[in-house]
């Protein structure tokens, strides 16, 4: 058994609900399926959008813990004495990839978006979704963002962005590279992609806060500290941080729709 999970907390089941960012969501059901198996614990996965996420916590929604796509809404749910204080942390360094299901759409520098054969490009939204964000930094330092206004179709999470070039109602997006990385064969899904350089946009700094001070949220979080989790967090596709690295930068606590 885990060292993470020897606390006094196994003594009694208790459940908790945890609010996930869509792109971190293989890996969190793999954890949570483990955790639950070692601890007789039962966690409760909500995912969606961070800013939407965001919005609910601060309107007082039920959760534990907020596994966020960024750094930002964390930090200003702590700023705002609604998170636990000093138990916010960087779980994961997202990666942002261009991808299509067709073998031979996407070239090897991502130059297939400076032409118009194709009808759809799906990102999430920027307001909403980080990875969405990256997007559009992407678009706008290779001075594309305001031509391809007409193709864009914009999911509410990366989730939804997923979906759309999945299922062919976009023949190319923007979307985590955790999203087509097959974590037990390190092969990819079928298709053709851009792996972005990450000098391109702002790191996906991707943090978790505690919004409920209870022993089984301690040791999940715990958990995910743990060398086995920390594993399986860079099999998924994402870089892995130091644990005591946090974003102490200077945020202006207000509200995003």
């Amino acid at each position: 058994m885990s060292e993470a999970l020897s606390g006094g907390s196994l003594l009694l089941a208790d459940e908790i609900r945890v609010v996930v960012a869509s792109n971190f969501a293989g890996a969190i059901k793999e954890m949570a399926a483990h955790f639950e198996q070692q601890s007789g614990h039962k966690i409760v996965l909500i995912f969606g959008s961070t800013g939407k996420h965001y919005a609910q916590i601060r309107n007082g929604a039920p959760f534990d813990i907020f596994f966020a796509a960024d750094a930002r809404r964390p930090a200003l749910l702590e700023k705002e004495n609604i998170a636990i204080p000093a138990s916010r942390f960087t779980y994961a360094i997202g990666k942002l990839v261009l991808w299509s299901p067709d073998r031979k759409l996407i070239d090897a520098k991502g130059n297939v978006l400076k032409n118009t054969t194709f009808r759809y490009l799906a990102i999430a939204n920027p307001k909403l979704a980080p990875y969405g964000m990256a997007a559009q930094e992407v678009l706008e330092r290779r001075k594309l963002w305001e031509n391809l206004q007409g193709k864009m179709v914009r999911g509410e999470n990366i989730g939804q962005a997923f979906q759309f070039v999945k299922t062919g109602n976009a023949e190319l997006g923007f979307i985590a590279y955790s999203q087509i990385k097959h974590p037990d064969t390190n092969t990819l899904m079928e298709g053709s992609f851009w792996l972005v350089p990450q000098t391109l946009y702002t790191p996906i700094e991707q943090q978790a806060v505690l919004l409920k001070d209870n022993p089984v949220a301690r040791d999940f979080l715990a958990f995910v500290k743990s060398t086995e989790a920390l594993k399986l967090i860079g099999n998924m596709g994402y870089s892995i941080p130091p644990l005591e690295k946090t974003n102490d930068e200077e945020i202006t606590a207000k509200e995003h729709n």
